[in-house]
């Protein structure tokens, strides 16, 4: 099962924004292909045993990107596993680079209009704890487009249902095992 630049799939990462569906859409996709689901944010959590929100405001951003990058490469050796992954973590390179080694990597995509009317109530989401909320959400989605956009396959999440989200995604997956071989 290789691609021919050398990739090997073995994993299905969901990459984008808060808001964009990867946890409802990423179990499903699981669900569907029996793999093992595991969200990037919540090995972080278990891990420290601490939460998102504190990691951020007692340590900084920073320390919770190393987390990250560290759960990342763990990642690598992981087989029929559908990966969902925090908003930030592809704007590092280094991350994306290492979910591409054994994953496809699958961005879902929504306008910051679509996101804020999905995530405004949502208390736990450290980077909406700002004084305008919708103008951060549009700074981050412009500062972090360019990396998704190195995704395998883009989806808009506007006007799909989360099942037929993750029909295409594991559609998509199969699409891609099946030209490795």
């Amino acid at each position: 099962m290789r691609m021919q630049n050398g990739r090997h799939l073995v994993n299905l990462a969901l990459i984008g924004f808060m808001g964009t569906g990867k946890t409802s859409v990423g179990r499903l996709v699981a669900d569907q292909l029996h793999f093992d689901y595991l969200d990037t944010d919540d090995l972080i959590q278990s891990s420290v045993g601490r939460s998102i929100a504190d990691i951020f405001k007692t340590d900084g951003e920073a320390a919770f990107r190393a987390l990250e990058k560290k759960v990342v490469a763990e990642l690598a050796n992981r087989t029929k596993t559908v990966i969902s992954t925090g908003g930030g973590l592809p704007a590092n390179t280094e991350n994306l680079a290492s979910l591409k080694t054994h994953a496809l990597t699958v961005c879902l995509w929504a306008s910051p209009e679509k996101i804020w009317e999905r995530v405004r109530n949502q208390s736990h989401r450290p980077l909406l704890h700002d004084a305008d909320p919708q103008k951060k959400i549009r700074e981050l989605l412009a500062l972090r487009e360019p990396f998704y956009k190195q995704a395998d396959v883009l989806m808009n999440t506007e006007i799909r249902t989360v099942r037929e989200m993750a029909q295409q995604v594991t559609h998509q997956f199969r699409l891609a095992i099946a030209g490795q071989k």
